[in-house]
């Protein structure tokens, strides 16, 4: 029996489509109808992530709880959310709301294990919330993983690119954006890492496998393929797209 999925997003909403259409695209299809239903509650107004981890800014546990509820009682089976930084808040949204949930972390871990079974230290591409709440360390540490982040000045360049004036949120996706995180990932790769996370959902935006010569785990296009295949569909890979 086919389900439905719950897709909580607007962090940002291109990730949000990203997702969607990850979906879409690597589900076996012959016609519209033999797609699968899926609900996307998208809502840019939930407050910024690494503000509330740094402690700058509210919550968004709150618009969490509001689009988990939405999506069940919409109908959504389970629920996936393209925004990684977010995820650092789900253990707070669960203590309220009991859900199945797809976890952009743990997914991304399964994958590496399958696919990059020699793995010992992954560089990360993310927002600073993200390094700070220590998400990918934690979840990756008992495989015996270990994450290598960039240089606080680096950082500040990967943030940039991500969240600046001319930045991957404000909806460039090439140019310097693109040039910088391609080089942070160079940078980490002198360094010594045998692969690369798209640590925030905006990262494959701009980067793909064809960019650096070693692996790049993709959070998105992973959980995507989890979704499609805890859906009750047949995954089929499009170009570009990581398969398990």
């Amino acid at each position: 029996m086919s389900k439905t999925i719950g897709i909580l997003g607007g962090m940002g909403p291109e990730a949000t489509l990203h997702m969607y259409e990850l979906i879409v695209k690597n589900t076996k299809v012959q016609t519209d109808q033999d797609h699968i239903h899926a609900i996307i509650w998208s809502n840019p107004k939930v407050p910024p992530r690494t503000d509330a981890i740094y402690g700058t800014g509210p919550s968004p546990t709150p618009l969490l709880l509001e689009g988990v509820k939405a999506l069940m009682d919409a109908g959504a089976d389970f629920i996936v959310m393209p925004c990684v930084t977010a995820h650092y808040f789900i253990p707070e949204v669960k203590d309220r709301i009991d859900f199945p949930f797809i976890s952009l972390l743990d997914e991304s871990l399964k994958w590496a294990q399958k696919n990059i079974p020699e793995l010992k230290t992954a560089g990360i591409l993310s927002s600073s919330g993200t390094l700070k709440s220590r998400l990918f360390h934690d979840t990756f540490a008992p495989a015996g993983i270990d994450i290598l982040a960039p240089t606080d000045e680096e950082q500040e360049q990967v943030t940039e690119a991500i969240f600046g004036e001319k930045g991957i949120k404000a909806g460039y996706t090439a140019g310097s954006a693109r040039e910088t995180v391609i080089s942070m990932a160079q940078a980490l790769i002198m360094r010594g890492v045998q692969a690369v996370i798209a640590g925030c959902t905006e990262i494959p935006l701009v980067i793909t496998d064809s960019d650096i010569p070693v692996p790049l785990i993709e959070p998105m296009s992973i959980a995507a393929e989890v979704c499609i295949r805890e859906a009750g569909y047949e995954f089929q890979p499009h170009a570009g797209t990581k398969g398990y």
